[in-house]
């Protein structure tokens, strides 16, 4: 039967995904400024990614590239590579997109503070 110690160095790198992905999440719930919390989504993204490698890795696995008599068993999955690429130019494409939100809004309002922000707007539409 395995301790708790054991179990926890088998799955290291789930348990730190999951602290980084709490890290990000915290990040944007806390700080109301924009920038900081576009940082914190593509930290939380980061974890995700993190999280889909330590789910193909495999102990002493190889590149599924057949070369001989393998079995299946001893090849890393390459599906989750493929996820993450796609998810890097989502999370890029993102953070460009958000970014360009984040300079707008601080053309307009002077501020990437949500709070002040919100002050603003609500005092702009109060003597309509």
């Amino acid at each position: 039967m395995m301790s708790v110690f054991d179990i926890f160095v088998a799955n290291i790198h789930f348990i730190g995904a999951m602290i980084i992905f709490v890290i990000g999440l915290y990040i944007v719930i806390a700080h109301p400024n924009l920038f900081k919390r576009i940082i914190g989504i593509n930290v939380m993204s980061s974890a995700v990614f993190y999280f889909f490698v330590a789910i193909g890795a495999i102990a002493d696995g190889r590149v599924p590239i057949v070369e001989g008599v393998v079995t299946p068993a001893d090849f890393i999955n390459p599906v989750p590579s493929a996820l993450i690429l796609t998810g890097i130019v989502i999370s890029v494409s993102f953070t460009v997109y958000a970014l360009s939100l984040a300079i707008k809004i601080h053309q307009s309002y002077g501020t990437l503070d949500q709070e002040k922000i919100v002050e603003m707007s609500t005092r702009d539409d109060s003597y309509d």
